[in-house]
């Protein structure tokens, strides 16, 4: 497929339907996802490749959102609760991942592997290294939690490139 931007995914099994927009590291180097503002967004890595061309193109998101304080039944509190990727843990091999593109087709990919690592070992060559094919890498918080220090992981959607779908 052509270069076109993502726009939108679709992940049938656990019922993701979102807007997709841009996202790219900050200073620290690091890649935040998408704004919590919005719990049903993703974020393409813009330095990734586009989805359905080959590379990997990496996709994230929030697993939960904190948002807050807001007035509930009265009295102040915070808004939070699952959000776009809370569900990616729950993939099995051989799922479906749809991504539209900004020229209307639709990018299909496979899911090859799901895995969670510490915060720290992601294996960034296999997330954001090269590939020789397209690849599809979706990327969110995971593992333990803890409220001093958050997440400790990270959970990784490994997918392949299926077919594409034209506008």
């Amino acid at each position: 497929m052509g270069f076109s931007k993502p726009v939108r995914i679709r992940i049938p099994r656990i019922g993701v339907d979102a807007p997709v927009t841009e996202v790219d590291v900050d200073a620290a180097g690091n890649l935040p996802a998408p704004s919590a503002d919005d719990r049903n967004l993703a974020g393409w890595y813009r330095q990734s490749a586009a989805p359905g061309t080959v590379g990997n193109a990496v996709i994230d998101g929030h697993v939960d959102t904190v948002k807050g304080p807001a007035v509930i039944d009265g009295h102040v509190d915070t808004v939070k609760g699952p959000a776009v990727f809370y569900g990616l843990g729950a993939l099995h091999r051989d799922d479906v991942i749809d991504i539209v593109r900004a020229d209307r087709s639709t990018a299909e990919f496979t899911v090859d592997a799901v895995e969670v690592y510490p915060k720290n070992a992601v294996p960034g060559d296999q997330v954001y290294g090269d590939a020789d094919r397209p690849q599809l890498r979706l990327i969110t918080c995971g593992g333990a939690y803890t409220k001093s220090t958050g997440y400790q992981g990270s959970v990784v959607v490994f997918a392949h490139f299926s077919r594409a779908v034209p506008a």
